[in-house]
């Protein structure tokens, strides 16, 4: 089973960067579409940004212009670069991957709809 590992999160100052990664897990074949979440306390969770496979980009609004997203194939890694930090970024960040495909003894097995296990966001002086 495929597993999303994030790191990178923690507090910082307005006005700072930090530097989020997911990593999958499992021997990949290939990865299909790849975004970043946030859900702040008391909000529903809201797409950040999105990477194709092809790595076409797509940003919310409220990102655009301070986040970048980016991903490293040959890793299983998507990074979210996040810029110019504001207290309205504080949320936990998940990483979703839409489709892997993994090798094992039978030959090519898909995992759809992965969610990471959320990393904490603090942006606060």
């Amino acid at each position: 089973q495929v597993q999303l590992v994030e790191s990178g999160g923690g507090l910082v100052q307005p006005g700072g960067s930090l530097r989020l990664s997911c990593a999958a897990s499992a021997i990949i074949y290939s990865i299909g579409g790849m975004a970043w979440y946030r859900q702040a306390a008391g909000k529903q969770r809201e797409v950040v940004a999105v990477i194709s496979s092809g790595g076409n980009t797509r940003y919310s609004d409220s990102v655009k212009g301070r986040f970048t997203i980016s991903r490293d194939n040959a890793k299983n890694t998507v990074y979210l670069q996040m810029n110019s930090l504001k207290p309205e970024d504080t949320a936990v960040y998940y990483c979703y991957v839409d489709q892997v495909a993994t090798v094992n003894s039978h030959g090519l097995s898909y995992e759809y709809d992965i969610w990471g296990q959320g990393t904490q966001v603090t942006v606060s002086s």
